[in-house]
């Protein structure tokens, strides 16, 4: 009898170990971790992310956890450009990780005046569609769009759109906007999908490079965008009648391949462009011809160059060596941001 319980015990031994061991392999089986990909697309909740491997495949993830960076206050906490790892468990796929970024870009965001939108990392250039009118080009718009490139010191191009329907006024301010921006630094292109013209230079710009690609709404992105990569069939709208601005094609941020070689991220058109910065003096320095100018102000670096006595840049601006319409920005901009940031400033000392 004893010789026949220990038979028993020994097969039930044996039935349970083979059950835990197929339910471990079968674990096993299901559970993949540590993919790194690079995000595509971003619609807020869900972001696209291609794999960084022979597969190339495209997963939709969540985020798992939460995301900071510099302790900005953040709308979205990744953005596309990231290179992130990935947990994949029973099908679904999540977030865990953003690699560190070379780069990043954020504006002012549009709903929260308070909180920043993060709109691309990991960019080799920044590409700044634009027009001298349809729609009209307020030069503090693109004054905005260079200060978020900044930051990190990354190369801008300003491509004038729509060349076709300019006529003398529109060249004359094309050729002033084209003078203020190539003395200090800026490539400056001019584009017609209509003409063809421009489209090589265009194309050679994108080539080889992670490129974020942004503009007002209506200045012809998409178009100009489909007229040198056919293949992505990017929407395309009109300019509305009775605003004279451009209506939103491209709804979310998303990273395109280029076939003659190198990526575009895409983003939504805006129809404003507003700058958060707590400190008026990241602004001046920002300007790069007045910070170039500032070592001779008597104020030095703390300068900023409004009613100060001893002011070098007010100097170079009244010999013409500064744009005046730059520096007319450069306060405007200033006012704009100190009384914005006035109660985020001043709420320690209530």
């Amino acid at each position: 009898m004893k010789s026949i319980g220990r038979r028993n015990f020994v097969q039930a031994f044996i039935l349970y170990s083979s059950y835990f061991y197929s339910k471990q392999i079968t674990f096993k089986k299901v559970f993949v971790s540590n993919k790194i990909g690079t995000v595509v697309k971003s619609t807020g909740s869900w972001y696209s992310v291609r794999l960084e491997n022979e597969t190339k495949e495209l997963l939709d993830c969540r985020i798992l956890g939460k995301f900071r960076l510099d302790d900005l206050p953040l709308t979205n906490p990744v953005a596309v450009g990231d290179q992130v790892e990935i947990d994949q468990t029973d099908g679904k796929a999540m977030i865990k990780k953003i690699l560190p970024r070379s780069n990043y870009v954020v504006r002012q965001s549009p709903r929260r005046k308070h909180d920043l939108h993060l709109l691309a990392s990991n960019i080799d250039q920044a590409v700044l569609i634009v027009t001298v009118d349809f729609p009209h080009i307020k030069p503090g718009f693109i004054d905005r769009f260079l200060l978020m490139n900044a930051k990190f010191d990354i190369p801008v191009t300003l491509v004038f759109n729509k060349f076709d329907l300019y006529q003398s006024h529109h060249l004359d301010v094309l050729e002033e906007m084209k003078s203020i921006y190539t003395k200090i630094g800026y490539s400056v292109l001019t584009t017609s999908v209509v003409q063809k013209t421009g489209l090589d230079a265009f194309k050679e710009l994108l080539k080889d490079k992670c490129s974020l690609l942004s503009g007002q709404s209506g200045v012809g992105k998409s178009s100009l965008v489909n007229a040198i990569q056919p293949h992505l069939e990017l929407r395309t709208g009109e300019i509305s009648d009775y605003s004279g601005k451009g209506q939103h094609t491209t709804t979310f941020a998303e990273m395109f391949e280029l076939d003659f070689g190198g990526r575009m991220i895409d983003t939504p058109g805006i129809k404003m462009l507003a700058f958060s910065d707590k400190d008026p003096r990241n602004i001046a320095h920002s300007y790069r011809e007045m910070f170039a100018y500032s070592e001779n102000c008597r104020f030095g670096g703390s300068c900023l160059h409004r009613s100060e006595p001893g002011c070098a840049v007010k100097l170079a601006v009244e010999t013409g060596e500064i744009s005046a319409l730059r520096y007319n920005n450069y306060l405007g901009l200033l006012e704009e941001t100190e009384d914005q940031n006035y109660w985020e400033r001043h709420k320690e000392d209530i």
